[in-house]
């Protein structure tokens, strides 16, 4: 993403996971370390993912070392695709070796924020999670995990009212059980084609007022 960004090999139950790590922008204060997941490997999801390197730069301007990894199969990290629980077996793995302790934001995109629902489920009573950010949630296809009432405050739902590979309606459907707010992008696709600079910005102003 930036000359800055370092290159990580991490260890996780399938082998090797291939991570990115840069770190908080300059003159900022530093907030902790933000993990961001990818979308669904079999359709070509990675960690360079223009909507995943979006949610990166949002977080490195707001004070956030931000770590993408490749889940297991995708790139340098080795092992095959699991459906989404071996997966969030590596995204655990990923948080424990970058961010063992000290304040953490999770975030993803589409099948990522599937995981990340996942991996919050398992982190909340134990980890010290400040955001919480999930764009495209793909819960028509998944089994998004509710999320703790005491999370809706540090969380961010971003959907396109257009997303035709994650209906709008199926993230309200998991949203309103919860009363869980969700911020529409008029106009929206799943992927925010042309419309990266204002996710970028929607993200930002929810981290500066977090």
């Amino acid at each position: 993403m930036n000359s800055k960004t370092e290159k990580l090999q991490l260890q996780g139950a399938a082998g090797a996971i291939a991570a990115l790590r840069d770190a908080a922008g300059e003159g900022v204060q530093a907030r902790g370390v933000a993990v961001i997941a990818h979308p669904h490997p079999l359709f070509g999801g990675t960690m360079d993912n223009k909507v995943v390197q979006t949610l990166a730069r949002a977080f490195v301007a707001c004070g956030w070392a931000a770590v993408r990894f490749n889940f297991r199969g995708v790139g340098g990290s080795e092992g095959v695709h699991d459906e989404g629980r071996g997966e969030r077996e590596d995204m655990l793995q990923v948080i424990e070796q970058v961010a063992p302790e000290g304040p953490l934001a999770i975030a993803g995109f589409s099948f990522g924020a599937f995981v990340a629902s996942r991996a919050v489920e398992q982190l909340w009573t134990r980890r010290d999670i400040r955001q919480l950010v999930l764009v495209g949630t793909a819960a028509s296809r998944f089994s998004v995990a509710t999320l703790p009432a005491d999370a809706h405050e540090r969380t961010l739902v971003v959907h396109g009212e257009q997303d035709d590979t994650v209906p709008l309606a199926a993230v309200l459907d998991w949203a309103r059980p919860q009363a869980l707010p969700v911020t529409v992008v008029p106009g929206g696709a799943h992927f925010f084609h042309g419309q990266l600079p204002l996710l970028k910005s929607l993200v930002v102003r929810h981290l500066r007022a977090g």
